[in-house]
């Protein structure tokens, strides 16, 4: 079992941001020693840029150099996996590396999932939390997930789904204010960016064509479900740790890593 964590230095959102310090550390260092406590044969960090291999290695954690020309962090993974020689079987996770507060926990059970399941074909795999913030339900940023009986991904949006259709999206109290709960009797899921591929599938991922749904939502995962293929997803039943995308992320997330720190 192998734990790749793709980072790349160029951000528009926040520049620099593996290299960004949050209590006094680089976040890609924060994000290796957290993955590090998942149970893995080994973790790799894969970056794009000379100066993050360096910050990378100087803490003490493998890392290879590779392609600026990755379309996303799945391509920099595959690269990872094919310079390394790892078997179609093999299982690897693909960890964000905005992640400094990385849940270790759900990551082994995605890990647990993908190695009981070795005879029943169990290719892709990510994970979802509860969402119950009506301003995030309608957060294009926020990724939702529905999923079928058995756990399987049926459609990833940025739209509010399922739709309430008989009361809407925003209901309005007495006051006028918009409620700031999902009053939906349904569970609703947010998608959080970690995948769990065997080799195969994710070389299989890599050389699909981008997808319309993929075009229209920029979310790549759809490119997957539209060749017809499953995702399955670990559901945490309580909401895990965000990433730092912004600087208003970072300013959410110091505090709580300096509070570990004590």
């Amino acid at each position: 079992m192998h734990l790749v964590i793709p980072a790349r230095l160029g951000s528009t959102r926040l520049p620099r941001k593996p290299l960004v310090e949050i209590a006094g550390k680089p976040m890609i260092v924060w994000v290796a020693e957290r993955a590090s406590l998942v149970v893995a044969d080994d973790l790799i960090v894969a970056v794009d840029d000379q100066e993050v291999m360096d910050v990378v290695r100087q803490h003490g954690f493998e890392c290879l150099l590779t392609s600026k020309g990755h379309r996303s962090g799945s391509d920099r993974v595959l690269e990872v996996a094919s310079e390394l020689g790892w078997k179609d079987e093999d299982v690897l996770v693909n960890v964000q590396g905005d992640e400094p507060l990385l849940p270790t926990d759900i990551v082994n059970q995605l890990i647990s999932f993908m190695k009981s399941d070795e005879d029943s074909g169990i290719e892709f795999a990510t994970v979802s939390e509860p969402l119950s913030d009506q301003s995030e339900f309608e957060n294009p940023n926020c990724v939702k997930v529905v999923t079928d009986r058995d756990g399987a991904a049926l459609y990833f949006s940025r739209a509010p789904i399922p739709f309430p259709r008989d009361q809407g999206v925003s209901e309005a109290t007495s006051n006028g204010e918009y409620n700031n709960l999902v009053k939906v009797d349904y569970p609703i899921k947010r998608h959080v960016g970690i995948y769990a591929f065997r080799v195969h599938a994710l070389r299989e991922f890599s050389a699909l064509p981008e997808s319309g749904l993929e075009r229209l939502e920029k979310l790549e995962q759809l490119r997957w479900l539209e060749a017809g293929r499953k995702i399955h997803v670990i559901h945490s039943e309580e909401p895990l740790p965000g990433g730092v995308d912004t600087p208003e992320d970072l300013a959410i997330v110091e505090p709580l890593l300096l509070k570990k720190q004590k």
